[in-house]
């Protein structure tokens, strides 16, 4: 059974080695804070003291982290990822990047013989507790097919989308949808609200309405209380709607609702509620309707 090797265990990164640990898989990983590792190590991951150190030990490197900046900060270097990559090794970046940078980094896995494959998920630290975590993966399709029984041990849904890059493209193409629901939710709560309906009724029929995606169904709530734990936080989402009309431009596609949307993520930035989950867009858009937070 091949080693799997792990570079980013924040939430999302212990989530899914857990789910390794659980489907009996041999896993080596590092966090650049070791604290926040320990409950891995002692369930039995094993400790590098290096990205390097990783790669050079597993058979599949993955890393989860939170920028492109991150990312090049593990394999770059003596000590990053790439130093430790050789021959018969795979790499899969589950993390959300630019498809440009995503595409470079392949190339300079192939450069070390080695081969990349970029596999954002889709879902969050509750999805991958559930197992239900999903991958879009780019790269080469023989690639895919050999690491799908990795995947699998941590979801149950594996998507080939086309080459190097194409995975997160179609990452970036997915999230763009969350902040946009979340905004056209929030218009149909506040006009409701404001029209003498109380919050917590009209978030109660919307959410068993015909709207409800899965996604709202389970953030719509946050509209009432926050949550307790920030899965994924304004700055995070804006992150990624960046990246999405950043590739509009790069494709000629308009993305007009996705634009609305990244500005009422500034608002509500401006408004200091940039460390929330990105629900509290609607915290942003009450304020400028004259409603209470």
């Amino acid at each position: 059974m091949a080693v799997v090797g792990f570079v980013g265990l924040g939430s999302m990164g212990s989530g899914i080695v857990g789910r390794l640990l659980a489907a009996g898989r041999r896993v080596v990983g590092y966090n650049r804070t070791r604290t926040k590792a320990q409950p891995l190590v002692d369930a039995g991951m094993e400790w590098r003291d290096t990205p390097r150190a990783v790669a050079e030990a597993a058979d599949v490197v993955c890393t989860m982290v939170r920028d492109t900046e991150a990312l090049h900060a593990v394999t770059a270097g003596p000590n990053g990822i790439l130093a430790g990559l050789g021959p018969g090794k795979v790499y899969i970046d589950m993390s959300t990047v630019s498809p440009a940078a995503s595409k470079e980094l392949a190339a300079r896995v192939a450069e070390r013989g080695a081969r990349m494959l970029d596999a954002p998920v889709s879902g969050s630290t509750v999805t991958v507790r559930e197992g239900k975590l999903s991958f879009m993966v780019g790269g080469d399709r023989a690639t895919c097919e050999a690491v799908t029984p990795v995947l699998l041990d941590i979801g149950p849904r594996v998507t080939y989308v086309g080459g190097h890059g194409q995975g997160a493209l179609m990452k970036i193409a997915t999230n763009l949808n969350l902040a946009v629901q979340m905004l056209a939710f929030s218009e149909g709560l506040l006009l409701a609200e404001k029209g003498g309906i109380p919050r917590q009724a009209a978030a109660e029929v919307l959410l068993n309405s015909a709207i409800a995606s899965p996604m709202l169904r389970y953030r719509g709530p946050f509209v009432l209380k926050d949550p307790d734990e920030v899965l994924f936080d304004v700055a995070m989402m804006q992150k990624d709607m960046l990246l999405a009309l950043e590739m509009g431009r790069t494709l000629d596609v308009p993305l007009p609702t996705t634009a609305v949307a990244n500005e009422f993520l500034t608002a509500t930035r401006s408004m200091g509620l940039g460390h929330k989950d990105f629900a509290a867009m609607v915290q942003a858009l009450a304020r400028l309707a004259g409603l209470p937070r």
